[in-house]
């Protein structure tokens, strides 16, 4: 496990700042540095650290790392940068997540780094007017972490296809099986492959031999997630949503687990499996509902999205999965018509 990189709040400011022209020189170097460690490694955990006082003094990181505009000027700003971010000093996250946070909650540094009346004793950075910062962010996440390549996720779609077709055993981590059965509801039954994943490709195989093993595993698993470009291979770690899909998600797959009386590791016929969870867990709100603001790691669309009611994709899938696998109970069921995906935002970074 990486251990935490210490950085000053306001240097995450310095980082797009830096996307929008050259730092003065002695921000310069420690601010590639930060830049690389991250390019690096984008998921490492920094820990944000600063002169904050009372019961925070534990974490004072000293001043080494201060500028040169005053001792108050640099607690403030640091202050200022964790308010805007709703973070407390001390606060560890990894740095992508960092990251989309600062572009969500900081869009100006006016008021910030600098001041509309600047004095002797408050005189700001002579940058936080120059509009370098507000020109790096436009630059959007992708200026400091490069996207996965996208030739690299088409190969990973055709082989880990390959892989499943062979139907030895399917793998997936548990809500995804909601996940496609809400796709396939959308479709009306009729999906096309998905270019990000391979759900499509899993309710096909289910419904061609309905006693394919599917074993529940954790984490973003090569077999279905190989294509996605928000999977991190070395972590077969997930980082959609603003970096922290993956918590949700994890969340959503012990939730299922628990209503199935599973573990993940267990391994069920595929149509056994599928009427277990049509049984247990017939509207997809107590799984993927979520209540949290914007700002919290918590948050995602598709959680948002089944706060007033449970996904109507959800709802036909399962209504047409189970007129095959089980036709008896599916006679009297709803079939509630809807998309997948009409009430869920397009894009699913946290906005500012």
């Amino acid at each position: 496990m990486t251990e935490p990189l210490v950085v000053r709040p306001y240097r995450l400011l310095c980082l797009f700042c830096s996307l929008g022209g050259e730092l003065p020189e002695p921000l310069r170097e420690p601010v590639a540095a930060l830049r690389q460690a991250i390019q690096d490694c984008p998921d490492r955990p920094l820990a944000l650290r600063c002169q904050a006082e009372d019961v925070y003094a534990y974490q004072h990181p000293g001043r080494d790392e201060d500028t040169p505009e005053g001792a108050e000027y640099n607690r403030k700003r640091d202050l200022d940068v964790l308010y805007c971010l709703d973070l407390p000093p001390g606060a560890i996250l990894p740095a992508r997540t960092l990251l989309y946070r600062v572009l969500a909650a900081v869009p100006t540094v006016k008021g910030i780094c600098g001041y509309d009346a600047a004095t002797a004793a408050w005189p700001g950075c002579e940058r936080a007017a120059s509009g370098c910062y507000e020109k790096g962010i436009q630059r959007g996440i992708e200026g400091l972490i490069p996207p996965r390549d996208a030739a690299e996720c088409a190969r990973e779609k055709q082989a880990s296809v390959a892989e499943m077709e062979r139907e030895k055993e399917l793998r997936i981590r548990p809500h995804v099986i909601m996940c496609a059965v809400c796709n396939y509801g959308a479709a009306d039954g009729a999906p096309e492959p998905l270019a990000a994943d391979n759900i499509v490709e899993f309710i096909r195989i289910v419904r061609r031999n309905p006693r394919v093993p599917v074993k529940l595993v954790p984490g973003a698993d090569w077999m279905i997630c190989a294509p996605c470009p928000q999977r991190v291979p070395g972590l077969n770690a997930c980082v959609n949503v603003a970096g922290s899909g993956g918590l949700s998600n994890e969340k959503r797959d012990l939730d299922l687990l628990q209503l199935l009386d599973l573990t993940y590791g267990a391994t069920l016929p595929g149509r056994e499996l599928l009427l277990r969870i049509f049984d247990r867990v017939p509207s997809t709100q107590p799984i993927c509902r979520r209540d949290s603001p914007r700002l919290s790691v918590w948050w995602d669309g598709c959680g948002e999205s089944n706060r007033g009611q449970g996904n109507p994709g959800y709802a036909r899938g399962r209504a047409l999965l189970l007129a095959e696998l089980r036709p008896d109970q599916a006679a009297g069921l709803m079939r509630a018509p809807g998309n997948c995906h009409s009430s869920v935002p397009t894009d699913w970074r946290l906005q500012p």
